[in-house]
Formats: structure tokens, C-alpha cells, sequence
């Protein structure tokens, strides 16, 4: 089977943020924001295993500062590690300052997909091929997210997961 790039994967989704997307303080409601960055991890698995996809688990989110009424908002996602028939996706959400134009990193989230075919069994996917370093980072630390997330659900002994005992041994 094929190889793809992380690159090949890259989702980016721009939107304004509308009054009736906001809560009592005028911050964007944090399902809001979950469905965005839902969307872009979706496209960025349907990229890269041009497969139907179907989201399996949201890992993690990580809400590290409000987005304001009227902030554009840039949710970026890309392929992080293919398995299987399953794929972790980081996504990144940034809010642009209207003046300056500046970046701020306001969230991050990584999720995980599963390519199906059209009766729903998972099927076989393409490998990932990192390139930067970030991508590398990302990639090498997917497959330890996995075997925790797989130990914590009682999926995967402990002593199975090789790389997690890596980081105790």
C-alpha cells in the first residue's frame, strides 16, 4: 500500500465567530469550537485514506484561552500517525488579533479516526510518512497515546505496551 505525507493530510478551516455562537460572556461555546475542530479532522482523515471516516475518540482538547465574539478563527488539522484502519489526527486552533493581524494558539486536539467502508468495517489505510520535526514529534509520540488509551480502556495488558515502559524503564 501507498504512503502519504502529513502535509498531503493539512486541513485548514477559517470562520468568524457569530453572536449566537457565544455564550453569556460573549466567548465562543466550547461544542462550538469541538464540532470546528470535528470537521477539519474529518477532512484531514478523508485525505489522507480516501475512505469514508468515522470519529472513533476525542483524546484530548486542551482549552487554553477564550475566543472572543468576532474573532476569526483558524482550526488546522493534519494526519499525525496512520495504524491499521485508524489514524490520530492533531488539530490546532488559532484567533488572529484584527489589528495587528497577529496568531494566537487559543486550543489544541487530538483525535482519532477510523476509515470504514460503505457497510462500516475498517479497512486498511495508508501509512504516514513525517517530515518536520514537529511532525516527527507527533508521529513518535501517537503510538504511546495509543497504548494508553488502549491499557486504559482494558483493550492492551500493561506489560504489552512496549512504549510506554520505555518512558519507566
Amino acid at each position: 500500500m501507498e504512503t502519504k505525507t502529513a502535509q498531503e493530510s493539512l486541513t485548514v478551516l477559517t470562520d468568524l465567530v457569530l453572536p449566537g455562537e457565544t455564550n453569556y460572556l460573549d466567548n465562543l461555546f466550547g461544542g462550538e469550537l469541538l464540532a470546528r475542530m470535528d470537521r477539519a479532522c474529518s477532512i484531514a482523515a478523508r485525505r489522507h485514506s480516501s475512505r469514508i471516516v468515522v470519529t472513533a475518540s476525542v483524546n484530548h482538547v486542551a482549552f487554553s484561552k477564550s475566543v472572543p465574539v468576532g474573532s476569526v478563527v483558524t482550526v488546522e488539522a493534519k494526519v499525525s500517525r496512520a495504524f491499521k484502519s485508524s489514524m490520530e489526527i492533531y488539530v490546532d486552533v488559532w484567533i488572529e488579533d484584527r489589528q495587528s493581524g497577529l496568531r494566537t494558539k487559543v486550543n489544541e486536539g487530538i483525535y482519532t479516526f477510523v476509515a470504514v467502508d460503505e457497510t462500516g468495517k475498517p479497512v486498511q489505510i495508508p501509512q504516514l510518512i513525517p517530515e518536520t520535526a514537529l511532525e516527527k514529534e507527533r508521529f513518535e509520540g501517537a503510538l504511546r497515546r495509543k497504548q494508553l488509551s488502549l491499557v486504559l480502556a482494558g483493550k492492551m495488558q500493561p506489560n504489552a505496551a512496549t512504549e510506554l515502559k520505555a518512558l519507566f524503564s
